[in-house]
């Protein structure tokens, strides 16, 4: 992630959770923290745990962050922030805790007639296959609630259409036969069946290479009667980095309503 990248993901970050943004110039931005991002991210228990219960006058602290060190002026106090930054990969928590779950609609361009709005539940999910080596594969998932048809590539096509967390005017949703639970089994076992066609030699790969490595370390111990316990760290030790294993990770969803124009294809 570049600099530029990181300047807007915080801009757009803050806007999202009502933190205005209350001197902005070359280098660096200062923004007012909400009452709800303080506590998320100024680690100040103790204060708010005093205030609550004194009932005093909540004092949200703002935060400077250098965003471009060359272009920022030296007298400038603020966090200098970047991909490698504690403070960065906070707000990446904060964001992936607060954004597990969102429903938005599609901003139509209807002025009299009532537009309908179809429902449709989205998934972002990592398929991991894990070894010795690692490989991710990432689906974004959409089920149609009304006709249960499945789509890959659900964010992408998101993307292209204006959304917006308030149903607009002259528009109506229509009720789903599919519920959202049932919608969430399905995708499931849409992504089982991913893993169930794909080609898992990988996996045997890695339990031959997994008995090489077992074969040899009994080769430096064969002429002991007892192993010492070196001998059963390092046999688990390869086990464990070895052994096969399939991690799903759903990073996100939400319900979206939009119109047939823009159904998903």
């Amino acid at each position: 992630m570049q600099q530029a990248q990181i300047s807007t993901f915080l801009k757009r970050f803050f806007q999202a959770t009502n933190c205005p943004i209350i001197e902005e110039k070359n280098g660096y931005f200062t923004v007012q923290l909400t009452v709800e991002m303080d506590k998320e991210l100024m680690n100040r228990p103790f204060y708010w745990h005093y205030l609550e219960k004194t009932g005093g006058t909540p004092n949200p602290m703002k935060l400077t962050f250098i965003t471009d060190s060359k272009e920022a002026p030296e007298d400038v106090k603020g966090e200098w922030i970047h991909f490698g930054s504690p403070r960065l990969h906070q707000i990446f928590a904060a964001t992936k805790k607060m954004s597990s779950y969102i429903r938005l609609y599609e901003q139509t361009a209807a002025s009299k007639a009532n537009v309908p709005l179809h429902p449709w539940i989205g998934m972002n999910v990592t398929i991991s296959y894990i070894c010795d080596k690692k490989k991710d594969q990432t689906y974004s998932l959409g089920l149609h609630l009304i006709n249960g048809r499945i789509v890959e590539n659900f964010q992408e096509q998101l993307e292209k259409i204006h959304l917006t967390p308030k149903i607009p005017d002259f528009c109506f949703t229509i009720t789903p036969l599919i519920t959202p639970k049932s919608g969430l089994t399905r995708l499931k076992h849409y992504v089982t069946k991913k893993i169930e066609e794909d080609d898992h030699r990988w996996a045997e790969e890695a339990r031959e290479r997994m008995n090489a490595d077992l074969a040899l370390l009994e080769h430096f111990y064969e002429d002991l009667d007892e192993k010492p316990s070196v001998y059963w760290t390092e046999k688990k030790a390869i086990q464990e980095l070895y052994e096969p294993r399939i991690e799903i990770e759903v990073h996100n969803g939400g319900i979206f309503y939009l119109s047939s124009d823009s159904l998903i294809h």
